[in-house]
């Protein structure tokens, strides 16, 4: 009899990553395979679209905020539903483990989970863990952690340093492919510009002010998030995506640069791929810090550079992007030398065994 795992996680593009990347292996050895996230959520879309085949179950999801909002007081009743959904769906589907990513909807699955008597891992990204999945913890069987620092502020029993999860398909871009998709054929390096699974505002208007200059070096593909496409910029040499999901591995083949936020998802699969970034993380105003953290992790190691938001202007954005181009060579060497692991067998064969 086939065994069967739940994934869960979302409420941002990079929560739901790491679940895209395992869930054609565990098809591939047999198993079978089902999601729980929020109704609609990003994560419903990503899922739905790239496994359609895959039964998607929704569920009622609250927002765990560090701030004052009068929802706080109401989100908690959500998180309550949330539960009980996800009690009724696992003891219906009856997974034999539960992998979580993270986000607001994995806690109350995580916790479902834990009163079902069902085996949970949880994996965490970040160079810190989030809130989500701080909560999760006392819930959790196993714990995966990208960064060996992580393991610091985890259960050393439960704890393991698993390396970064990277997408299979990411290995198999093709560069003509790209080529023709975007009508690139300039004899011009390929500027990859990437917000977040929202966009980012700021960086889309750094971009934009010095696109026409920023033309006469490169050839730019923008993913700019739902909703910011601008028509009228559309010219040759550069191409707006509001988001890309089949076509990301042909056009990262072809990418010579990248400028991108540092959720750890993303710069590791730009490490994988040995590609120059420079990175624009969230401020501490709009998150928790752990981006600021990634991102300080990685110029450390001499594999990014480092623009804080709060100093994006076109100016400094011009003047980061030539030392990006200044420095990418030593770049690629200190990336050939990196020893991260890209480790999806290994986190089989670590479900695997909780699921006997």
């Amino acid at each position: 009899m086939s065994k069967h795992i739940l994934f869960t996680g979302g409420g941002s593009a990079g929560h739901v990553t790491v679940n895209a990347a395992l869930i054609p292996f565990f098809k591939r050895q047999g198993w079978n395979v089902s999601y729980i996230g929020s109704q609609d959520g990003i994560e419903n879309e990503i899922i739905t679209e790239q496994f359609p085949e895959i039964p998607y179950y929704g569920i009622s999801s609250g927002k765990l905020r560090r701030y004052f909002s009068w929802k706080n007081f109401s989100d908690p009743f959500k998180v309550m539903k949330g539960l009980l959904e996800a009690l009724t769906i696992i003891r219906k589907t009856k997974p034999d483990v539960i992998f979580s990513k993270g986000g607001f909807v994995s806690v109350p699955v995580v916790m479902a989970a834990k009163m079902s008597g069902i085996p949970t891992a949880i994996h965490e990204s970040d160079f810190t863990p989030g809130l989500a999945n701080k909560l999760a913890v006392p819930f959790a069987t196993k714990i995966f952690t990208t960064f060996p620092e992580t393991l610091n502020s985890m259960p050393a029993d439960k704890a393991i340093c698993a390396g970064a999860i990277i997408r299979e398909e990411l290995f198999t871009g093709d560069k003509a492919e790209g080529k023709r998709l975007t009508g690139f054929y300039e004899n011009k390096p390929v500027l990859m510009i990437m917000g977040g699974s929202l966009g980012s505002r700021k960086i889309n208007e750094a971009v934009r002010k010095n696109l026409q200059e920023l033309l006469l070096d490169y050839q730019i593909i923008h993913l700019c998030g739902k909703g910011n496409l601008d028509p009228a910029l559309q010219q040759k040499g550069y191409r707006q995506y509001e988001y890309v999901s089949t076509e990301l591995s042909h056009f990262l083949a072809m990418t010579d640069y990248v400028i991108s936020r540092a959720g750890s998802n993303s710069i590791f699969e730009f490490l994988a791929l040995k590609i120059p970034m420079l990175l624009i993380p969230l401020s501490r105003e709009a998150s928790r810090g752990d981006q600021i953290i990634n991102a300080d992790s990685f110029v450390k190691q001499g594999i990014a550079l480092k623009l804080e938001e709060e100093e994006l202007t076109p100016e400094t954005f011009k003047h980061k992007m030539d030392e990006l181009e200044q420095n990418s060579a030593s770049m690629i060497s200190a990336m050939e030398k990196n020893e991260s692991s890209y480790t999806i067998e290994d986190i089989f064969h670590e479900l695997s065994k909780l699921s006997k």
